[in-house]
């Protein structure tokens, strides 16, 4: 077996692994564990089948879905496994934004604190939904560009239309957001130790795998800059979703602290829906947005992450 090979088989089994650990549906377990064996018993290299025939090339492998061939083009193009970084807890969002060709340090930042996505899928969804827009610094022109590269990296051989990806329901994000914080409060969820913004390395950061219908869901709370700076991180949940036939895509979720919805969990940047999702009738000259925690100047060091667990309180009625 290839280098490359024994590497993604490897990640692969100790995604299913993690996932495992952190009592994750035993299907998706068993898919990686079962992508892992197909890995280990190919004689050709997996960057030769993806040059001949491109994901779906990958796709057409046994037990290599859409879901897992994105996860090796993604190794193959950045030697990154988002996924698994995430899993681990290390993973660093602006650090992975920076394999984008033209895009450097600063832009990373601006990109991962104005979208809240941390994963390359994610930000080409975003792209693709002309969300690039809203970043200082990115022009039409450039957002143009940084779709073809995320095109590029991600292997992608056809154009995906402009349109709004498919998401879960508010009320079903809102579900999975009080689920998650109802268990980490009681203290039920397995925990990892993120490496940023973690100087003892303690594990404090509860993780939730679960399911609704057809979407698979992972919950954690923000370990952002902002969310530090702030003092939201046991506030922000950010939940990320996917189905067999959807890529990865996430949201994040606040507490309101103005405004209609003050007080009340709202899924950032779908605040409309998160007023019907509470009865609230929108307001005659727009649905008020969600007051942005942007607003308030952020320090340039993080406070230290408060490890002790703080009760939180339920969806609001």
């Amino acid at each position: 077996m290839s280098a490359t090979n024994q590497l993604i088989g490897d990640r692969l089994r100790e995604a299913a692994d993690l996932l495992e650990q952190q009592a994750a549906n035993p299907f998706r377990v068993r898919a990686y564990r079962e992508a892992a064996q197909t890995v280990a018993g190919l004689a050709d290299e997996l960057a030769e089948i993806h040059r001949r025939g491109g994901v779906e090339a990958l796709e057409a492998l046994p037990a290599i879905g859409p879901r897992i061939a994105a996860a090796i083009v993604e190794m193959l193009r950045t030697g990154r496994f988002g996924q698994l970084e995430r899993l681990r807890g290390s993973l660093d969002p602006e650090r992975l934004f920076r394999v984008i060709p033209g895009v450097g340090p600063t832009l990373a930042r601006r990109i991962h604190e104005t979208l809240h996505v941390d994963t390359l899928e994610a930000l080409e969804v975003a792209a693709h939904e002309g969300r690039l827009a809203s970043v200082p610094g990115i022009s039409p022109r450039r957002a143009a560009a940084l779709r073809a590269a995320l095109g590029e990296m991600l292997g992608r051989t056809r154009v995906r239309p402009r349109v709004p990806a498919e998401e879960p329901p508010v009320l079903m994000l809102l579900d999975v957001d009080r689920h998650y914080r109802e268990e980490a409060a009681a203290g039920r969820l397995p925990r990892i130790a993120p490496r940023r913004f973690n100087p003892t390395g303690e594990a404090w950061l509860p993780v939730l795998h679960t399911e609704r219908d057809h979407w698979q869901f992972t919950a954690v709370f923000s370990n952002t800059f902002r969310a530090h700076a702030l003092e939201r991180t046991r506030d922000w949940v950010v939940l990320y979703f996917h189905t067999g036939s959807h890529p990865e895509n996430q949201r994040t979720v606040v507490t309101e602290r103005s405004g209609p919805l003050a007080g009340k969990r709202v899924v950032r940047g779908r605040e409309g829906e998160s007023l019907a999702a509470y009865g609230i009738p929108e307001m005659s000259h727009g649905t008020p947005r969600a007051s942005s925690p942007a607003r308030k100047r952020a320090p340039k060091t993080p406070p230290s992450v408060q490890n002790a667990v703080r009760p939180m309180k339920p969806l609001a009625k």
